[in-house]
């Protein structure tokens, strides 16, 4: 329309009074006109900006000629990228990336091959006292310096087995809450006082040794080291040290090991009787095994015990 001619003044309307009478920016006009050019004649895209000292073809040809005499296989594009610089051919290392990535020059990476987890993909348990969790942390005393804590707990109801804080890590400090579990639910440490029990830990130090395991092993007990590199493994234990730390470590300061010892007593008791488990109906560690040490009595002698 801006390109018809007036039948009086044989002259041509123009764009600024169509869109004057049209009452339309000129600007908008523009840009839709340039949007269907590109539509019907697209360019291909490219990056911003100069190209450089030069262009991607014979930035190509520099950096075969950087590999091509080069003794060394397997050189990644920052060392490409450094060896054209030192030529004195100045580019940035995301283009040098960029233009050997479409040559298929980059280094080739050999991916890590991970084994396939040998268990079914959880770890909690129906009943208790069948799998235990135990594993470590660290806090700082204001007086004594580093601490080392050290948990226990049943797979099944999140109960805390055992809780100990030592100043040292060594593998006796390690048994120490396993052998609290034992006096607390199976009558005593003995030989074979735990048979059936299965114990989940990490590969750490401690409890790899050969004490520990070889006294685990006298109590009847079954070593489950999780998979290596898979926290998750030892997920039971790991979480109840995350509650641990937010609910107490992270939030009092305890002068002496001995303090901190005891407040770890006092804290396992108390989260025993009143931390509810979601899993469980929103009951508590201490109920969920009342409650299945009422139902395997009723089983054993037929007697209903009282709710």
């Amino acid at each position: 329309m801006s390109r018809a001619h007036s039948i009086s003044t044989r002259q041509r309307f123009g764009m600024a009074r169509i869109c004057r009478v049209w009452g339309v920016s000129r600007a908008t006009v523009y840009r839709h006109r340039a949007a269907a050019g590109a539509a019907h004649s697209p360019r291909p895209p490219r990056r911003r900006g100069p190209q450089g000292a030069c262009s991607d073809a014979a930035l190509l040809v520099h950096i075969r000629a950087v590999i091509d005499p080069s003794p060394f296989s397997g050189e990644g594009y920052r060392k490409v990228w450094a060896r054209l610089r030192a030529q004195g051919v100045r580019t940035a290392p995301r283009r040098v990336r960029r233009v050997m990535k479409a040559a298929n020059l980059l280094a080739p990476q050999r991916p890590v091959q991970h084994d396939a987890p040998p268990h079914d993909g959880t770890i909690v348990t129906d009943r208790v006292d069948e799998v235990w969790g135990t594993d470590m942390t660290q806090t700082v005393t204001t007086r004594e310096g580093r601490a080392y804590v050290f948990i226990a707990l049943d797979h099944c109801s999140g109960e805390f087995i055992g809780t100990h804080a030592s100043s040292s890590a060594s593998r006796w400090e390690a048994l120490e809450p396993i052998r609290q579990g034992l006096t607390r639910h199976s009558g005593g440490v003995g030989p074979n006082t735990a048979v059936g029990l299965t114990l989940r830990h990490d590969h750490g130090s401690n409890y790899m040794s050969n004490d520990f395991q070889n006294e685990i092993k006298c109590f009847g007990i079954t070593s489950s080291p999780a998979c290596v590199r898979q926290p998750e493994g030892n997920g039971v234990a790991e979480r109840a040290i995350r509650t641990l730390k937010e609910q107490l470590l992270w939030v009092r300061h305890f002068a002496t090991v001995e303090k901190l010892r005891q407040a770890l007593a006092a804290f396992a008791a108390q989260y025993n009787a009143s931390w509810i488990r979601q899993r469980h109906g929103y009951r508590t560690p201490d109920q969920i095994r009342a409650d299945q040490t009422a139902l395997e009595t009723e089983a054993a002698t037929g007697i209903k015990m009282a709710a």
